[in-house]
């Protein structure tokens, strides 16, 4: 596996890393909530009337794509098809059940917080990607020829 020079931008990922720790920072001490975009998401479907904020979070993470199309960036190539996106969807929100929230819950603000149970829960999600992509880049891959 090589880097792709030509399309290595650290710069712009320091400054979105930076920008997602610092709206991390602001909703949990402002709001007194972990930004864990799973459980925003499934917030919306309970009893609970604080789904504004909700709405506005979920909100900002649409916008950008929005705003990327209207200016006609390049598209992202998937290389999977409709129905490997279906079950991976299915997949990944039965391991954030499974797990009591996602990476951006568990890996950013369970991290920072040194909470015990959100460093097994990244390492977990972490090592169930890393064989994921093994099985289904090599280990299928090369039985399917």
């Amino acid at each position: 596996m090589q880097i792709d020079w030509v399309n290595f931008t650290p710069l712009s990922a320091l400054l979105g890393g930076a920008l997602i720790g610092l709206a991390a920072a602001l909703l949990i001490n402002v709001n007194g909530r972990v930004m864990g975009a799973s459980g925003i998401l499934g917030g919306l479907f309970s009893a609970n009337a604080d789904w504004p904020w909700r709405l506005s979070f979920l909100a900002g993470l649409i916008a950008p794509a929005i705003a990327m199309n209207a200016i006609g960036a390049p598209k992202p190539v998937l290389l999977a098809g409709t129905s490997t996106l279906i079950v991976a969807g299915i997949l990944v929100g039965f391991g954030t059940r499974l797990g009591s929230g996602c990476t951006s819950g568990h890996g950013i603000c369970g991290i920072a917080r040194i909470s015990p149970r959100s460093i097994v829960a990244t390492l977990v999600f972490m090592l169930a990607g890393i064989a994921t992509v093994y099985v289904v880049r090599h280990a299928l891959a090369g039985a399917a020829s």
